[in-house]
């Protein structure tokens, strides 16, 4: 039977992954069926897994700060729409059989439990997939930092960043035919050229505590369980 090379890792997904193509708002059912099914298989490798999700599709913080709403606000309107994104992918990963837990680091005691660090280890190691919404708790970080952080408190071996394209470019690979994508990068080559990879806080963050992350594209069916066993089909960032 086919293992996990790593024991446990936090996988961040963006909100848009949520919705039916890059830009939607709210839901589709399928691409969410999707995603818990490519979880379903990963978690059949005997690994723990933990996720952040973003909340793009329905709210951007720094999109609506940018409009003339006070960030603190939209930063915490922001937090919420990961909390709905959190419930709806909880709703998927449940109807295909694995146990879930929500975990927020704002309180809404009727919908999720309050983040605590020892009980999300705890649910882990009881094999139940965990689910980080609500970002750090604090305006003025993203979501890319409460996986971070998240990551190191849980005692993550690495952070799975998933996106639309299959590792990170030179330049943007949609719109440059002339763009390479990297195999491997160091954090400080990530930050010195400005690379967006997730945000400089969180890559801080990692390169801080050496923790690996790994960019790769999710929309491509078995890649998180290719990633899982090792294979090389994004790029990594490391030390």
């Amino acid at each position: 039977m086919s293992q996990s090379i790593y024991k446990r890792v936090l996988l961040k997904l963006g909100g848009e992954s949520l919705a039916a193509k890059d830009g939607a708002f709210g839901f589709d059912q399928k691409a969410i069926s999707g995603i818990a099914s490519e979880i379903f298989e990963a978690r059949e490798l005997g690994v723990e897994i933990a996720l952040v999700i973003g909340g793009g599709n329905i709210f951007r913080g720094a999109a609506a700060s940018g409009l003339g709403m006070e960030r603190a606000t939209a930063d915490y309107m922001g937090m919420l729409a990961t909390v709905i994104n959190s419930l709806a992918l909880q709703h998927a990963l449940e109807a295909q059989g694995i146990p879930t837990r929500v975990q927020t680091a704002i309180e809404i005691h009727q919908l999720a439990e309050p983040y605590v660090r020892r009980r999300a280890i705890r649910h882990l190691e009881k094999g139940r997939v965990i689910i980080f919404a609500g970002g750090t708790g604090n305006p003025y970080f993203t979501t890319d930092t409460a996986a971070s952080l998240r990551a190191m408190e849980i005692g993550a071996e690495v952070i799975f960043k998933g996106t639309k394209v299959d590792g990170v470019y030179t330049a943007d690979p949609m719109t440059d035919e002339t763009a390479t994508r990297y195999d491997k990068l160091s954090y400080l080559e990530v930050l010195q050229k400005g690379l967006k990879v997730m945000d400089s806080t969180s890559v801080s963050l990692c390169m801080d505590n050496k923790l690996p992350m790994i960019i790769f594209n999710v929309r491509n069916k078995g890649s998180i369980k290719r990633v899982l066993m090792g294979e090389n089909i994004g790029t990594t960032v490391g030390v």
